[in-house]
């Protein structure tokens, strides 16, 4: 019985020390470079001119340090700076999720968006595919982005005058000529 008892103390041992032995094999994960050294090396790279290599820079910041906005602030300036307003807009929101009250992420989706919303509209319109309900929902939208601009007093100045206005207004204008016209030149009719 005896051994039995001591083959279980020993089994038990064995346990711990396996147990213990695991903990100290887990690899430590590498340090991390400080936010600011990450945040230079891009700056630099950005400089430089190479701006494709300062955005991975960014990111891999924007990883290291997943609640700072600044690498995602950089990386959306970078990408409206290039034209290229879906990333910026992309990486704008992701500064908002960190800082909903950022200013220049909220103007970076503003104006990106509505040049992407005028390339858009402008291509729709060479290509004549601007159909009467986006025609309709586009002018809606611009007399809010009018309204919400405090631009009233333009969007009210642009109106065309009515056909039927014009029309009268031509009627009296070819009378006049031809009353005038008689006395001074003969081809004043043909105007």
């Amino acid at each position: 019985m005896t051994t039995f008892s001591d083959l279980k103390h020993l089994f038990g041992v064995m346990a711990c020390a396996a147990a213990l032995s695991a903990c100290d094999s887990v690899p430590k994960a590498p340090a991390r470079a400080p936010l600011t050294d990450m945040l230079n090396q891009a700056s630099q790279a950005a400089g430089s001119g190479q701006k494709e290599q300062a955005v991975t820079v960014w990111k891999q910041a924007a990883a290291a340090y997943p609640a700072d906005k600044a690498p995602w602030a950089s990386i959306a300036q970078t990408r409206y700076d290039a034209g290229q307003y879906g990333e910026a807009i992309v990486s704008a929101q992701e500064v908002l999720l960190r800082d909903p009250n950022d200013k220049a992420a909220n103007s970076i989706i503003a104006i990106a968006g509505l040049r992407l919303s005028t390339r858009a509209l402008g291509d729709l319109n060479r290509q004549n595919g601007m159909t009467p309900a986006l025609r309709t929902e586009s002018q809606d939208l611009a007399k809010l982005l009018r309204e919400n601009l405090g631009d009233n007093a333009a969007a009210s100045a642009t109106r065309r005058p009515e056909p039927a206005k014009r029309r009268e207004k031509a009627e009296k204008t070819s009378k006049t000529d031809k009353d005038e016209g008689n006395k001074s030149d003969p081809f004043d009719l043909l105007k």
